[in-house]
């Protein structure tokens, strides 16, 4: 039931929003998100001040993970056919790609970024900005007829429970190296 809901959103999704507009333009997007590049990138310019070097860290710890429990792992267990190649649509707009369609690792890593850069000390403008990055690559990835609407979703899901994980565990190792320095923990 919930694939033939997949496809009801897809095809709704071309119906009602398809335009040349954004056949030109979601492509971008699409891009942006490819292989978490943006965001590692990102992550590592993070590295390079002492005011942002955790959060570097935590985003690039995130990363690691959506790719290997997203990339090396649910996709090849449950080895989901991209929805182009199921339903017979021949209308891409970009390259084809070729791995498996479960879960979509452009929301995920853009999810755990944009939730990494939520708990950090940007600016609100900044948090709002990744968000919107996010929610468009994660679109993109629909409008586009690479991902299925639950590929998404589970991709973004995962990707923000990794970052709340990695955030959490790397506050507590910040405090236990804090305490055991003779520093006030981080609360």
């Amino acid at each position: 039931m919930i694939w033939n809901m997949d496809e009801i959103i897809l095809y709704g999704i071309q119906d009602t929003l398809g335009n040349p507009f954004f056949d030109a333009f979601l492509p971008y997007f699409t891009f942006l998100g490819e292989a978490g590049a943006l965001w590692v990138v990102i992550g590592v310019c993070m590295l390079f001040s002492r005011k942002w070097r955790f959060w570097g860290m935590c985003l690039l710890a995130s990363l690691l993970c959506v790719l290997i429990f997203n990339e090396l792992g649910l996709k090849h267990l449950v080895g989901r056919v991209r929805p182009y190649i199921a339903l017979g649509y021949d209308t891409l707009h970009f390259f084809a790609p070729t791995s498996y369609s479960f879960p979509s690792g452009h929301a995920g890593c853009a999810f755990t970024a944009a939730t990494i850069i939520a708990f950090s000390p940007a600016k609100k403008g900044w948090k709002a900005l990744v968000w919107v990055v996010a929610i468009a690559i994660a679109f993109s990835r629909l409008y586009l007829f690479v991902h299925y609407p639950s590929d998404v979703l589970v991709g973004a899901v995962l990707g923000t429970i990794y970052a709340i994980v990695v955030v959490r565990v790397g506050l507590w190792l910040q405090n236990r190296r804090d305490a055991s320095a003779g520093k006030h923990a981080i609360v």
